[in-house]
């Protein structure tokens, strides 16, 4: 009973309290709370003010850049390029030496530069099987191994020295040499070979009788008149026309016999000395004078016929120098002996 009058005394004061008091202090402190974010959105608007008033005054201080043209932006992203790669240059690790396919190509080895070294990198000893052998070849084998002949390397060196005097002898004669090689991948080869050597080239299929008739399949071929120091004489065109016979070459120097057994052939009928890489499966009788190696190897190909262009090239040389001094090293041209009846 003491209990219940104490809560019911209790519970009577809490109603007679006034009700404002509590929804008084919920409002103090909503505007409390609502000034400070307006002071915070004010703050916000007086900094990105003068933020932006910054940004004006140093964008009025600083230069104006003018516009480049596409070509000279162009020409500062190269320029930035190639400063990059400055600064790159040096970093990484570098392989040194390395085999470059190309530069047997555009800069092939000299006749000194012949090695064991060169040969056996460019595979010159590797011959076929031996159930394709010729028998003549005996004497450039070296062996067997797994069912496949390996070519004497030192064969091959002695070989290839002796046909880089033999063109570098023609070359400083004034004689004609062609170069030819008709399979794939021999078309620059051949072609470096005889620029070098100042010869021709011929890198497509051989026309039978180029040589035997020559007259008559090469009569629509231009013919140039050139004194000692390879300068064209003008004027003669038409007289070289009318009375100049088709050229035949000095030198034959083919790099795939088999495939060219008519033009040596045709060599072989009129006494044209011949240079050909002969393989275990061909016969050395064929050419003149034949390098035994590796003639299904493109890079040996290439070593092989760019040696022998540094050779005709040291032979040009040669001759010029001697013909600077008032030497001829070949008999000149006498066209009254070129004369035929039409």
């Amino acid at each position: 009973m003491i209990v219940r009058q104490a809560v019911w005394r209790q519970g009577r004061r809490l109603v007679a309290q006034p009700r404002r008091s509590s929804l008084r202090s919920f409002a103090s402190e909503v505007d409390r709370v609502d000034l400070e974010a307006q002071q915070n959105l004010q703050e916000q608007i007086r900094l990105f003010t003068e933020e932006s008033q910054q940004r004006a005054v140093a964008e009025q201080q600083e230069p104006k850049i003018p516009l480049l043209s596409h070509a000279e932006q162009l020409v500062q992203r190269h320029k930035l390029l190639k400063a990059q790669e400055q600064t790159t240059a040096t970093l990484g690790t570098r392989l040194t030496p390395f085999y470059e396919p190309h530069t047997l190509i555009t800069n092939p080895p000299r006749p000194r530069d012949i090695t064991l070294e060169l040969l056996l990198a460019s595979q010159a000893h590797m011959g076929h099987a031996t159930s394709l052998w010729n028998p003549a070849n005996s004497r450039y084998i070296f062996g067997v191994r797994q069912g496949m002949h390996i070519i004497s390397l030192e064969a091959t060196a002695a070989h290839l020295r002796r046909a880089c005097r033999i063109v570098s002898g023609v070359a400083e004669r004034g004689g004609i040499i062609l170069f030819v090689g008709t399979r794939a991948g021999q078309e620059r080869t051949v072609v470096q070979a005889a620029k070098m050597a100042k010869g021709c080239h011929l890198f497509t299929r051989w026309i039978p009788g180029s040589i035997t008739n020559g007259q008559q399949i090469l009569k629509r071929a231009g013919v140039k008149l050139l004194d000692h120091l390879d300068r064209e004489v003008k004027g003669m065109a038409e007289e070289l026309e009318e009375n100049a016979p088709a050229l035949k070459p000095d030198l034959v120097v083919c790099l795939n016999p088999l495939e060219n057994w008519v033009l040596l052939h045709e060599c072989g009928l009129h006494t044209i000395p011949t240079i050909g890489i002969v393989d275990t499966d061909a016969d050395p009788s064929w050419v003149t004078y034949p390098i035994p190696a590796n003639d299904d190897s493109l890079r040996c190909v290439q070593v092989i016929a760019g040696v022998l262009g540094r050779a005709g090239e040291e032979g040009q040389q040669k001759r010029l120098e001697r013909a600077k001094g008032g030497e001829v090293t070949y008999e000149p041209a006498n066209l009254d002996r070129f004369k035929f009846e039409q």
